[in-house]
């Protein structure tokens, strides 16, 4: 069973009792996270279901392990015979979660509407 979840504008395939490294999410070390943009899920018994745009009534819940940052990336530039060189490092920054389920909300029960007093035959008396 997994999932495709969409996390800041980058999509993300999940399975359960795993980690992955998403980018930095402003939540604290312990907390837990619940991921409503599900896009793409597939249950137990190997059936699909497809979002259009997100697919309704799933979630998924993860714990914020740590937050850190990625290894350095190099970005280097350079124009032939100009005598121009540049180099810049990036270090980005970065959250694990870990995968705690990946399942269906529980479904809100509705509150029961009251009858109106026209339909109950009550008057008001001013």
């Amino acid at each position: 069973m997994y999932a495709v979840v969409e996390i800041a504008g980058q999509q993300f395939r999940v399975e359960q009792n795993k980690n992955i490294k998403v980018p930095l999410l402003h939540e604290e070390p312990g907390k837990k996270v619940t991921l409503d943009r599900v896009l793409f899920y597939t249950d137990d018994k190997g059936k699909h279901h497809i979002g259009t745009p997100v697919v309704k009534n799933i979630k998924v819940e993860a714990t914020v392990v740590e937050h850190g940052r990625d290894k350095k990336v190099i970005v280097f530039k350079k124009k032939r015979r100009k005598g121009y060189q540049k180099k810049n490092g990036h270090r980005q920054h970065f959250t694990l979660l870990h995968i705690d389920k990946i399942g269906s909300k529980r479904a809100k029960k509705a509150a029961a509407a009251k009858p109106k007093a026209e339909e109950t035959g009550e008057v008001k008396e001013a």
